[in-house]
This record gives structure tokens, C-alpha cells and sequence, in this order.
């Protein structure tokens, strides 16, 4: 990674603003979402209702993400985002103070999940769309990206394992105040930026005419289509294994909550370095091929971390895993950005989220019903043998290079919202 790069973006007022406030509220939203699943997890013994409560905040994204692209494109970024953030800490809020005063039903944790993931539904969109606001030089975009992805990445890891300890210590109702608090932060800094002042696009086109036009788009952009193909099958068939995770830290390992945080923190921090090396790469052509490597990683490492009895061992599984699967959303987001005109590219990432986002909630619910009929660790085998199955049906299209358009204008994307 060129440091350089890295220091010229965070000479931005705004986006030192922007990180700062994002860093802080994301690690607050992993910790809202391990306790969330740890909590169901030990009310139910039942991974399928981890998987229906990870459907719950992540489904709505399935069906809006498409619908938040549009709004990006065609209302002010910064007043959208405000809107959202404000939505997801009341609903923060309102989780704290249900379940401080006894009121446990997964009825209503599945109501409030719902609650936040048609807030990011919106959120995600704008937030990614809005990085062409804050950085301006083209040539400081890679490192904003680079940023953006490692700042979800540590997020991630730090946010799980401080759940895991608070969980442990302090219980459920400190981890839902933290996400709470966290948002006073975020609203607060994107409060102090100083933007231009919005200046409408015309919006001559019915909102439907333009969906329809950018389902055209990635139907007959063979680029485009093929990579959202790839990263809807990983994320519905592989990337949900995360679901199976409780079980393998309680019954398999006789952990605590604690456990479940160093399953989680040794995944993030597989995320974070490959987010890392994928930004050290200079040559994107090669991106596709090291996406072909890291799958059939990933599927070696989901096939032995099935059946490993010793914690140690688990772990380093678990941060090999975390690379292979972080790795493909960064490259097939890359990918897109790079092919894709800049009147068609929000458009583009509200499908992206749609094939990733979208599809995670159907996987753990899938995954979760699976893993009720042939067991916890049948599953996982399987997911590994299906991440490498996908890494050789795409070979052909993962071989060659990226196919780019003249006109690229990058903006920051990530599953990890």
C-alpha cells in the first residue's frame, strides 16, 4: 500500500471527520449484532434462529438496496445520511431500553433487526456514493477505498471481541447501550463537515424507468453480470458458515460468549489483512486470479475447521477463513466500479449490495435449516466443498483480466456495513 496515497487523504478536514465518526459507530453496530446473535443463540439453542435473526436486519437490503442506489443518485447525499443515521440510533435505543426492563421476546429483537436493515438499505448506498464528495482527486480515491475497506474490516475484529468481554462481564444490555452511544459520534462529525452545497440532478426519468435501465445494464454487461453472479453465490452459499459459529463456540468448544469473541475477532482479523493485501496490489489485472486462489483457500479451510477439536487451531482456521471470504467482496466490487460509466454506477452498487447483502440473510437462514437436518459440521464441510466447486465453474471468467472502460470513477463499497 502506498502510504503516501494514505496521507493525502486524511489531509481532507472532511474526511478525517468521516472516518473518525464511521470508526466509532461501526465497531458499536458489531458489537450490537454478536450480542444480538449470542443472546438468541442462548434462548433458543437453535442456529436456525441466528439464521432468521441475521434474515431479519439484512433481508430488507435484498429488496431496497436497489431503490437507496436511486435516492444516492438523485437526492442530497449528506441530508440522507443524517436521516439514516438518526433512523439506526433510535432503533439502538429502543433496544437498549427494552431489554434493560425485562423484555427478552425474539419477536421483538427480530423486529427491531428489521428496523435497522431497512435503515442501511438506504444508509449503505449513500454512504458509499458519498466518498466522491468528501475525497475530490481522483488519484486519492484508491487509498479512501482502502481506508473505508480496512476501517470495516478492524471494525470487525475489535468490535466482536469487545462484545465478547462485555458480554461476559457486564451482559447484553451494555453492548446495546454502547452501539447507542457510538452514534452520538457519528452524528456529531457529519454534523462539523463542511459540504458544497447540494445542487439537484434533473430527474427527467420515472425511478422505474431507471431500475429497469440498470437491470439491462448488468444483464448485458458480461463483466458485470458474471461478477454479481459469483458474489451472490458466495455470499448465499459459503460466507453464511458465520452462522454455524455460536454452536462451535459453545458445544463444540464448552465457551462463553468470550469464546464467541475470539471466533469473531480471529475472522475479522483474516478480514483486515486481506483487505490490506488486496490494496497493496498495484496490478489490478491480476485481482480476478488472486480471487480464484482465495476461494479454493477459503474452501480448504471451511473443509478442515469442520471436524478441528482444539481452540488454538480453530482460530487460525478461522483468520484463514476471514481472508478468503473478505477478499471477494473487494475484488468483485472492484471489478464493477472499474467497467462500469459513472451515470450507471448507482445504480450498479445498489444491485452489488443486493447480490451481497441481500442474498446473506437467505444463506443463514438456508445454512441454518441445513445445519438442523445433517448437523453444525456436515454444513461447514459442505460449504467448503461448494466455495471451491464455484472457484472452478467461474475459472474461464476469473482467468482472464479486467476488462476496463475508459471512464472509471471508483467509490468505496464493502458487505461489511
Amino acid at each position: 500500500m502506498d502510504f503516501s496515497n494514505i496521507a493525502r487523504v486524511f489531509s481532507s478536514y472532511n474526511y478525517r471527520l468521516f472516518f473518525a465518526g464511521q470508526l466509532t459507530s461501526r465497531i458499536g453496530t458489531w458489537m450490537q449484532r454478536t450480542a444480538i446473535i449470542w443472546v438468541i443463540y442462548t434462548m433458543t439453542d437453535s442456529v436456525l434462529t441466528v439464521g432468521l435473526a441475521i434474515f431479519a436486519e439484512q433481508f430488507p437490503s435484498f429488496l431496497l438496496s436497489p431503490v437507496g442506489g436511486i435516492a444516492a443518485d438523485r437526492y442530497d447525499r449528506y441530508k440522507f445520511l443524517m436521516l439514516t443515521q438518526v433512523v439506526s440510533a433510535l432503533q439502538a435505543v429502543a433496544l437498549t431500553l427494552f431489554y434493560h426492563f425485562g423484555f427478552h421476546s425474539i419477536g421483538l429483537l427480530l423486529i427491531l433487526s428489521t428496523v435497522l436493515g431497512i435503515a442501511n438499505a438506504f444508509d449503505v448506498p449513500a454512504r458509499q456514493a458519498m466518498i466522491n464528495d468528501i475525497v475530490k482527486s481522483t488519484e486519492d480515491l484508491p487509498g479512501a477505498i482502502a481506508l473505508n475497506s480496512s476501517l470495516n474490516n478492524f471494525t470487525r475484529l475489535a468490535g466482536p471481541a469487545l462484545a465478547g468481554i462485555v458480554l461476559a462481564k457486564f451482559g447484553a444490555t451494555i453492548c446495546f447501550a454502547s452501539n447507542a452511544i457510538s452514534f452520538i459520534a457519528v452524528l456529531l462529525c457529519l454534523y462539523l463537515m463542511k459540504l458544497p452545497k447540494h445542487v439537484p440532478l434533473k430527474k427527467n426519468k420515472n425511478p422505474w424507468l431507471e431500475f429497469k435501465e440498470g437491470l439491462e445494464y448488468t444483464k448485458k454487461e458480461p463483466e458485470v453480470g458474471h461478477t454479481l453472479l459469483l458474489s451472490a453465490l458466495i455470499c448465499l452459499l459459503v460466507a453464511t458458515y458465520n452462522t454455524l459459529q455460536p454452536y462451535f463456540a459453545r458445544d463444540i468448544f464448552n465457551g462463553d460468549a468470550q469464546t464467541y469473541g475470539y471466533i469473531n475477532a480471529a475472522t475479522g482479523l483474516g478480514a483486515l489483512v486481506s483487505t490490506l493485501f488486496i490494496a497493496s496490489q498495484k496490478d489490478s489485472s491480476r485481482l480476478k486470479k488472486l480471487l480464484f486462489s482465495n476461494l479454493i483457500l477459503l474452501g480448504v479451510g471451511l473443509i478442515i475447521m469442520s471436524y478441528v477439536k482444539v481452540l488454538p487451531l480453530y482460530l487460525v482456521m478461522c483468520f484463514i477463513c476471514g481472508f478468503g471470504t473478505m477478499s471477494t467482496m473487494p475484488i468483485c466490487n472492484t471489478i464493477i466500479q472499474t467497467v462500469s460509466p459513472a451515470h450507471m454506477r448507482g445504480r450498479v452498487v445498489g444491485f452489488f449490495a443486493m447480490a451481497t447483502l441481500g442474498t446473506l440473510p437467505v444463506g443463514s437462514i438456508f445454512i441454518g435449516w441445513l445445519a438442523k437436518i445433517i448437523g453444525p459440521q456436515y454444513c461447514q464441510l459442505g460449504q467448503g466443498i461448494i466455495s471451491i466447486g464455484i472457484a472452478l465453474f467461474f475459472y474461464n471468467f476469473l482467468r482472464k483480466g479486467i476488462n476496463k472502460r475508459e471512464d472509471p470513477v471508483i467509490e468505496e463499497t464493502s458487505i461489511v456495513t
